[in-house]
């Protein structure tokens, strides 16, 4: 089925909303953030271990699923669903940011069809058009498809963008045209910078189409200031359907969550938490702490007493630092464990601050707190 979104409470003092998301796979509660699993898996962790965070919604990537190991083989496994062993709702983006990113000496040819580009993996010549985006997360029968766009830089400008939109726009009415998964929902993508007039302008077009959802794009590109993220996210979201979930790409800065809630956000993602693991940091009430500090090394106590996840019930500072310091890979996963939870459970904790009319001063002491 499509997914459905039912608003259930927009919060008194802001703009943050209460909602359940329906999907293939049950209903859950938003706000939410999606742990990213780029390649079919979320780095180093199983699904029965993501459940166990209360994880709902996940993450994987057209692009990279699509080199390595194929559409057509996840399509012969049964779709992602199967291929994966998750038995939950999967996101799967559209590949557009990673052609901007990742392409090999990031050289890249975009014209009105698609985009020419060069393989991160060997240097092949590549081409990524709106409608094989789509055929592909069709094939990998993913719950929520996205649709193709293009994510200029941060630099870009007015001229850039406002042809970079256009384009967007064009893009995701073929890629939609193409789209004939009945069990997939697909979202429209809305682009335009930190400039005003383009990201209504896009907002308005966008949804015109007639999307399952709205995402807030080119938030997450390299030299893209906060202040820009947060404008660009008031510029689009007065636009923006209430019936139809609004998801913020690639954003999983515990602050930017929040602030992105207090926007009327519903849906985040980010590599973050198990990327920062994976060199030995971990979120905390307080902030990040480095487990490579030399402090932690007779510390016994959990890296937050009052967490509920797997580490931190079972595991100390001193124990983690051990692992972190000799490279041991258990090091990173448990690091990994944590820091989904943590920002799992700061959203659980944000629904509870709209519930109850006070999420401006659950922001305020979060930050006072975090920025210690």
């Amino acid at each position: 089925m499509k997914i459905k979104y039912d608003l259930l409470k927009v919060e008194k003092n802001t703009k943050a909303r209460r909602g359940k998301l329906h999907t293939n796979y049950g209903t859950y509660d938003t706000p939410m953030f999606m742990p990213v699993g780029t390649l079919a898996n979320v780095k180093t962790l199983t699904p029965e271990e993501l459940k166990e965070m209360h994880s709902a919604v996940i993450l994987s990537n057209t692009y990279h699923l699509w080199l390595r190991p194929g559409a057509d083989i996840v399509e012969k496994a049964g779709g992602l669903h199967q291929f994966m062993h998750y038995d939950g709702p999967i996101l799967t983006d559209s590949g557009g940011f990673q052609v901007f990113s990742l392409a090999k000496n990031k050289k890249k040819d975009i014209v009105e069809e698609g985009v020419h580009f060069k393989s991160h993996l060997d240097g092949k010549d590549l081409f990524l058009t709106p409608e094989l985006s789509i055929q592909i997360q069709n094939k990998l029968d993913s719950d929520i498809a996205m649709s193709f766009d293009e994510c200029p830089p941060a630099s870009a400008s007015y001229e850039y963008l406002k042809n970079s939109v256009e384009r967007t726009l064009r893009w995701a009415q073929r890629g939609k045209a193409v789209h004939n998964n009945e069990r997939q929902s697909l979202f429209g993508i809305v682009q335009g910078g930190a400039i005003e007039e383009l990201r209504k302008f896009s907002a308005i077009e966008t949804v015109k189409m007639d999307f399952d959802g709205y995402s807030i794009g080119g938030v997450a590109n390299d030299g893209e200031s906060k202040e820009d993220m947060y404008k660009a996210i008031d510029y689009s979201i007065p636009y923006l359907p209430e019936d139809k979930p609004r998801y913020l790409m690639g954003v999983g800065e515990p602050i930017d969550i929040i602030e992105g809630v207090i926007r009327g956000i519903d849906m985040f993602d980010c590599v973050l938490p198990t990327r920062i693991a994976r060199h030995g940091n971990a979120f905390t009430k307080y902030g990040k702490i480095n487990m490579r500090n030399a402090k932690y090394k007779e510390d016994f106590e959990p890296i937050e007493k009052r967490c509920d996840c797997y580490t931190c019930r079972n595991y100390s500072k001193a124990y983690i630092r051990h692992l972190v310091v000799c490279n041991e890979s258990l090091g990173g996963r448990l690091l990994s464990i944590h820091n989904i939870r943590f920002l799992i459970r700061l959203t659980e904790e944000l629904r509870e601050a709209i519930e109850q009319d006070h999420l401006l001063e659950y922001k305020n002491q979060f930050i006072q707190d975090y920025k210690q």
